[in-house]
């Protein structure tokens, strides 16, 4: 799939709340904590990829395993994505998403990076513009391999992560 960066949307805050409340209603058996907007759709003015991720809580994956079906009534296709670390999902489909959904044990090492990360971009613009800059060049070394350009993120993530 070919990787697209577009410039920030404002409706997406407004997007992510609508599913939010959507999840909320459908994920209800299986919450655990927070239903939080993550990735660079969650960050004013970063270029993004036009996809809202959400990370919901749950108490365990195991203990969610229900609710994959309750996302596929709910028009989410479920794929087994790092299926040790979350329950993950994307629709309309998996070549058209206009949602992630990352449903990950609430407070556990991977809920506390995602948050910590987006926080960080957040509250200083420096490190934001830096990672715009990044994900610009990335995108068009690995136009047409998303898994390259989300890899090669990583090492600037994490120096994030250990400021």
């Amino acid at each position: 799939m070919k990787i697209e960066l577009f410039d920030y949307d404002p409706t997406w805050p407004d997007k992510f709340e609508l599913e939010r409340k959507r999840l909320h209603s459908a994920l209800a058996p299986w919450l655990f904590g927070s239903i939080e907007h993550v990735g660079s759709t969650a960050i004013s003015d970063m270029i993004a990829k036009p996809i809202i991720d959400i990370m919901v809580g749950v108490k365990s994956l195991n203990g969610s395993r229900g609710a994959i079906e309750a996302l596929c009534r709910h028009g989410y296709c479920y794929y087994p994505y790092k299926p040790e670390q979350m329950h993950w999902f994307c629709t309309p489909s998996p070549t058209f998403r206009t949602h992630h959904v990352h449903l990950t044990p609430y407070r556990n090492a991977l809920w506390f990076e995602r948050i910590k990360f987006r926080d960080r971009l957040r509250g200083n613009q420096e490190l934001a513009d830096q990672y715009a800059q990044l994900k610009l060049s990335l995108a068009q070394k690995n136009r047409d391999d998303r898994e390259a350009y989300t890899r090669e993120k990583w090492p600037f993530i994490q120096n994030v992560l250990e400021l």
